[in-house]
């Protein structure tokens, strides 16, 4: 990024970093030694700053992205054997789905504009949590998998439910039955990633694009995330109703009543989120 005023946030740990720019929360996994590969603190951490910029009406959009030459690599498959516990059956699968809801489920349910800039590869659970933003750009370089067959696994943190929804009933089962590197171009063209630029021009073009959307009107964003989000499991009629009562909220707000002014004096509205 360009020279920009920066607001460093405390993660209360370097496996995370985060600043406040422009309204943007610039958020980086920053592990590049094991590909940013999410550890426990990490998830922890990434969990609670999900939370505190879903609170803060300062930070009007999220940008998630890797420190180094990855953006995620999944879980640490190093540790993976060491995951035996004398926890029961039901224990475990109640650990997972906390942890799974405090990061990717909070990160789905944010209300925010989120945007993933991929520097390289993006895996597992990794995949998933560019996969769970609204708008992922991609660097040429970077290859997106879901890995999860190679280690005899069948998926997790919401990657089933994100594939289906964004490549199909089909795709979804080669991408994670045959658990193939996906070049940039490629999953472009599936759907997986909605823009792909040169290496160098990531995360300028990715913080641009957040800083767009920080400037635009936050609360017509989240209503109009509650329609898509309505869309997938409602019928058309029920659909349609549901975005009518978002309609009528959004023009009751001032942002809607600016940019009514601004197309009318013909001029850039200034949104205030509200």
């Amino acid at each position: 990024m360009t020279a920009r005023q920066r607001e460093k946030i405390d993660t209360g740990t370097d496996e995370l970093l985060a600043e406040r720019c422009d309204g943007v929360a610039v958020v980086t996994l920053n592990r590049p030694a094991a590909r940013n590969a999410l550890s426990g603190r990490m998830s922890k951490a990434l969990g609670e700053l999900i939370g505190r910029v879903n609170e803060d009406p300062d930070i009007r959009s999220m940008l998630l992205t890797g420190a180094g030459i990855a953006f995620c690599a999944g879980g640490d498959v190093k540790g993976m054997d060491q995951n035996a516990t004398d926890a029961t059956f039901q224990q475990r699968v109640s650990d997972l789905c906390d942890k799974q809801g405090a990061v990717w489920g909070a990160l789905v349910g944010l209300r925010k504009p989120t945007v993933a800039a991929i520097p390289g590869p993006a895996a597992g659970a990794g995949l998933a949590l560019a996969l769970a933003c609204d708008i992922r750009i991609a660097a040429q370089s970077a290859f997106l998998t879901t890995a999860y067959a190679r280690v005899a696994l069948s998926g997790d943190c919401g990657i089933a439910w994100l594939l289906t929804r964004l490549v199909g009933f089909s795709r979804a089962r080669e991408l994670m039955f045959l658990a193939e590197r996906v070049d940039a171009g490629r999953a472009e063209v599936l759907g997986l990633v909605n823009r792909v630029v040169p290496d160098s021009e990531l995360q300028e073009t990715a913080f641009l694009l957040a800083a767009s959307l920080a400037a635009g009107p936050t609360f017509a964003f989240g209503c109009m995330k509650n329609n898509l989000d309505q869309a997938v499991t409602s019928g058309f009629l029920e659909s349609m109703d549901y975005e009518a009562e978002n309609l009528v909220r959004t023009e009751l707000t001032n942002d809607h009543k600016e940019g009514v002014r601004a197309f009318s004096e013909k001029r850039k509205p200034a949104f205030q989120g509200h």
